[in-house]
């Protein structure tokens, strides 16, 4: 999972200040729990959150009319996010379908180095009416592996590290589905916390390819930021690219009927279709 660290800022210890007893009238403005997703209502005014998602792409008239796309069309969903600290940050793109069901998450990548302008592939289904999300959000693990990898070597705070890259792991793998999945998330937990291991292999059983597979599909992730979700209309295939022929049925008679009708001028289509036109127009019918 593609991740950018910033200059961290952290507070002195014995300094942190404790959230206010949220009450009927300021539960509303809590912030929301890690890996909480919170969508803008339809209709809301875009607001930026802790990670701005800005700039979001395709965009035609600031969301008024829909981008458009065509069924099997790879198109690129594109937008800025950043924060503030070092901390990771990743984000992902959601497509909605037309049923209004959310489609799985598509990891985004930065497509620039140092350009905070992130970007992710997706591919249109079924012809319809769509929508699509930016959710951005910080990657504890990945801030994590980036810290590790700095201090084990140089023998700083090494319990300490490798006791929070086990808290981490285990809130992680909560949200990996059961199976060999979770097994192996479990798995980095008790390796970071063996000490009979030396501390380097303690930190690679944690940076295993089976689990940093495993978290690239289901992350630990938190405060997550979603964006307005922006419409998309999504047509068949013969929207994008056509041979048109321009058919005047009244010219397609017989000599018994001169003047053509759509039944006369019906036979014509095969022929029309042997030259290679696939769209026939008819003109104004008076």
């Amino acid at each position: 999972m593609p991740a950018k660290h910033h200059t961290p800022v952290r507070p002195t210890p014995g300094t942190e200040t404790l959230p206010r007893p949220t009450t009927p009238r300021t539960r509303a403005a809590a912030e929301p729990a890690a890996d909480s997703v919170a969508r803008p209502a339809a209709g809301a005014p875009t607001t930026v959150g802790r990670i701005p998602v800005l700039d979001v792409a395709p965009c035609v008239q600031q969301g008024r009319r829909p981008a458009k796309a065509v069924t099997g069309e790879a198109f690129e969903i594109s937008a800025t996010v950043f924060r503030e600290g070092h901390d990771a940050v990743a984000a992902n793109a959601v497509l909605t379908g037309p049923d209004g069901r959310p489609g799985p998450w598509t990891p985004m990548r930065e497509l620039a180095p140092g350009s905070d302008r992130w970007g992710a592939t997706v591919t249109a289904g079924l012809p319809g009416r769509y929508t699509f999300t930016v959710e951005a959000w910080s990657d504890p693990i990945a801030t994590w592996r980036h810290q590790a990898g700095i201090k084990i070597p140089a023998g700083i705070d090494t319990d300490l590290v490798l006791e929070e890259g086990a808290r981490l792991h285990e809130r992680a793998a909560k949200g990996v589905p059961r199976g060999a999945a979770r097994t192996a998330v479990r798995s980095a937990v008790t390796a970071l916390r063996d000490a009979a291991r030396p501390v380097a292999a303690r930190l690679a059983g944690a940076l295993v390819p089976e689990v940093v597979e495993v978290l690239e599909r289901s992350p630990l992730r938190e405060l997550v930021t979603v964006s307005e979700a922006m419409p998309l209309l999504v047509e068949r295939e013969r929207a994008l690219f056509g041979a048109w022929y321009e058919f005047f049925p009244r010219s397609e008679g017989t000599p018994e009927e001169p003047h053509g009708t759509f039944r006369t001028a019906a036979r014509r289509l095969p022929v029309i279709a042997g030259m290679g036109f696939d769209v026939v127009y008819l003109p104004p019918i008076h």
